[in-house]
């Protein structure tokens, strides 16, 4: 059971990258952590449980969120940030990329936070931030990507729906929209590439991400929004 006045978050994708960014972020916030991913290790704080498991299945929502309220007795933030991304020209895209895109990004997100929002609700309020992509509001004709339109781009228009259905209900709605940013998914000789196509010249730094979440989760009065933290991308080329 956490302590009194202790908040609990759920984020998934966690064992690299942006996941492990905001695990160390919330914690540094006095949050106890619920952690999944299909590789996650255990961890030595005990403020922090771990859930190893494919979030496209279902039984690995189930397991996370009961997880969090067996060990800590609340969910207070649910951060869906696991995510599958393909770049392939449409004709291109096989079954299973179909399979493993909707799986991870839509299923992995429905599920999850279906069995989260009655726990916020019950203890009177609650945040969700969805992890979308800059490339929903911005095609690239240098990265095809209609598999991550479809499916983050979903996340982001469900994002304003739930923010408004549960605005007087007091669990707020947000979702952050980066741009490409340096994690163990993009080999170091991609860099250069992958910086150019940013307007300000660099990809972005996983720290860029976290700050953008954790401003979301002290921001009360801020619901429904889509942050993007893309280099410029949304803006234009």
């Amino acid at each position: 059971m956490s302590s009194q006045g202790q908040k609990v978050v759920v984020i998934t994708g966690a064992s690299q990258g942006i996941g492990a960014g905001l695990v160390d972020a919330y914690r540094q916030l006095g949050y106890a952590v619920v952690a999944t991913s299909r590789s996650i290790a255990p961890a030595d704080d005990a403020g922090i449980v771990t859930v190893q498991g494919d979030i496209a299945d279902s039984a690995t929502a189930d397991r996370v969120i009961a997880a969090g309220i067996e060990r800590f007795g609340r969910i207070d933030t649910l951060v869906n940030n696991a995510g599958v991304f393909v770049a392939k020209p449409f004709t291109d895209y096989t079954q299973d990329d179909f399979t493993s895109a909707t799986g991870v990004n839509l299923n992995g997100f429905f599920r999850a936070t279906q069995l989260a929002i009655p726990h916020m609700l019950a203890q009177g309020g609650g945040h969700i931030v969805n992890i979308t992509t800059s490339l929903v509001d911005n095609a690239d004709s240098n990265v095809p990507s209609v598999l991550a339109s479809l499916t983050k781009g979903g996340l982001q228009s469900a994002t304003k729906s739930l923010a408004i259905e549960y605005a007087t209900r007091g669990i707020r709605t947000n979702a952050v929209s980066p741009g490409t940013i340096k994690t163990p998914m993009h080999p170091a000789e991609t860099h250069q590439a992958l910086a150019a196509l940013h307007p300000v010249g660099r990809m972005g730094e996983v720290s860029d991400i976290v700050d953008a979440v954790i401003y979301l989760e002290n921001a009360p009065f801020v619901t429904g929004e889509i942050l993007h933290v893309d280099g410029g991308m949304s803006a234009g080329h």
